[in-house]
């Protein structure tokens, strides 16, 4: 049963990675424009990726039994 966890959060994974290069293009975007200001939404949502990644790769590495968000808590 782990393998399949395993396989699901690893596509999961991918798309974070892809939404990630998505958020940071944006984000370097706005801040472009905007004279170096981040959006605070953008930045917010990056810190939660970055709680799910971290998670998600205790888990794929076995350091953590506990299967990342919506399993769990995220933090």
């Amino acid at each position: 049963m782990r393998l399949l966890w395993m396989v699901f959060i690893s596509v999961m994974l991918s798309l974070a990675q892809t939404v990630l290069t998505v958020v940071t293009i944006i984000q370097f975007i706005i801040m472009l424009v905007s004279g170096r200001q981040p959006n605070e939404r953008l930045a917010d949502f990056g810190t939660t990726l970055e709680i799910w990644i971290t998670k998600a790769a205790r888990y794929q590495t076995a350091a953590s039994e506990m299967r990342p968000w919506q399993w769990s808590e995220l933090d």
